[in-house]
């Protein structure tokens, strides 16, 4: 039998084996708060900037002590969301409820609903380990992450069996909801608006692919897509994150976990996790915004369920792509401008990794997408401060083989794997 401490060292160290544990502090620095570093003259906004710490995994007690997010009781978070109640929930997943509240900016102290600042506040389900790992490895994460397309974690509470943590408030919601919800509250979102959010979200993986340790999301999708008032995307859900390889290995050996339908091929056949598996990740999120459909929609007719098998032959031949656009945007975008989306998705798409490109060649593409036209004017400005460019030198996918994209490795086809959600 072992006793208690020796079970929780196990554990411990079992989840810091897992890869879920790490040490580097990373934040963003870019004049302006734009997103780019002054390190390349305009740069771009994948930059990250990294204090050296050691390599080894840390535990739970060294990730709570060493984070600098604030430590709100369980009592306060009652408070501000006036005691959880079913009117203020925001949303429901995997993880929890998460709830709307109100907190004073400077004390981080409960006030009264519509009084100090709004936040979003995560309730983990109170059943099992799985949801305490994806907890501490948000505050692992977004404790030590800092970028203008990332979500912000302000605080969090371990008290008891609860665990919760606090975000800022996103007062437009997923991207998915303005997709896919067809109600008065959710208006059909523009091309503009579009390719602007993508350009937000590719900026962020950006960030997490080209920081001194490369992190992988492996939960990237449409609804972990989150908008400002101005429609500034920020990545959130960094509970399934992961660092990268390191050294000369190629790869992280890690089980199959997931969203159905987002997931790249080669992830699903052998567990092996790259950044190209966020890079597939986003050409699925990108087809979903030019088609307005869902990753997987069983109410589809026959055929049409999987977007990315649907899609793929007419994004294949230029003067079938505009079967793939969403009809609400007729009349608000070029060909020339819809063909070169469609090229970039479905070179994300590209059944071998090999061939996508990385998220620096993706910024540089839906860059030379950007037409400010029919974006709000709050928006307009954060795009024009942000819209900088990669450094020289950074490669241009554009210029990529779509006979390269279009290369077929033996791997099953996503719909066939099962995915833990």
């Amino acid at each position: 039998m072992l006793d208690l401490k020796t079970l929780v060292r196990e554990i411990l160290g079992n989840f810091c084996l897992m890869g879920v544990c790490w040490s580097n502090r990373i934040k963003a620095e870019s004049p302006s708060n734009t997103g780019f570093n002054s390190k390349n003259g305009s740069g771009s906004s994948s930059r990250a900037s990294s204090t050296s710490m050691p390599l080894t995994p840390r535990s739970e007690g060294e990730i709570l002590q060493s984070t600098t997010l604030k430590s709100i009781s369980f009592s306060e978070l009652k408070t501000a969301t006036r005691n959880f109640r079913p009117d203020s929930v925001l949303g429901d997943g995997g993880f929890g409820s998460v709830f709307k509240g109100w907190m004073d900016e400077s004390s981080l102290k409960a006030s009264k609903a519509g009084t100090g600042m709004v936040i979003a506040v995560k309730k983990l389900n109170q059943d099992g380990f799985q949801g305490h790992k994806e907890w501490l490895t948000e505050i692992n994460y977004l404790g030590e992450l800092h970028h203008p397309n990332l979500v912000k974690l302000i605080g969090y509470c371990l008290e008891d069996d609860h665990r919760l943590l606090v975000y800022e408030f996103m007062p437009k919601g997923s991207m998915e909801n303005h997709l896919f919800r067809r109600s008065s509250h959710f208006q059909p979102l523009s091309w503009s608006l579009r390719m602007t959010i993508a350009l937000g979200a590719a900026k962020g993986l950006a960030f997490l692919h080209n920081a001194e340790r490369q992190i992988i999301h492996r939960d990237f999708k449409s609804s972990n897509i989150l908008l400002d008032s101005n429609y500034n995307a920020k990545l959130s859900d960094f509970g399934l994150a992961r660092d990268g390889p390191t050294g000369d290995k190629s790869h992280v050996s890690t089980r199959v976990i997931g969203t159905q339908g987002y997931a790249a091929p080669e992830y699903l056949a052998t567990g092996h996790l790259t950044t190209k598996s966020d890079i597939y990740s986003f050409g699925v999120v990108l087809l979903e915004m030019l088609s307005g459909r869902r990753a997987i929609d069983k109410n589809r007719p026959t055929g049409e369920h999987n977007l990315v098998e649907w899609a793929k032959p007419y994004l294949r031949n230029k003067r079938r792509v505009f079967r793939v656009i969403d009809p609400r945007l007729e009349g608000q975008y070029s060909v020339s401008r819809s063909q070169k989306a469609a090229v970039l998705a479905l070179q994300c798409l590209a059944v071998d990794p090999k061939y996508r490109p990385d998220m620096n060649e993706v910024v540089t593409i839906l860059e030379e997408l950007q037409d400010t036209k029919g974006i709000p004017k709050s928006t307009q400005k954060e795009h024009n401060a942000t819209s900088q460019g990669l450094p020289n030198g950074a490669p241009d996918s554009s210029k990529r083989s779509v006979d390269d994209a279009l290369s077929v490795t033996a791997y099953p086809r996503p719909s066939r794997n099962p995915l833990f959600a």
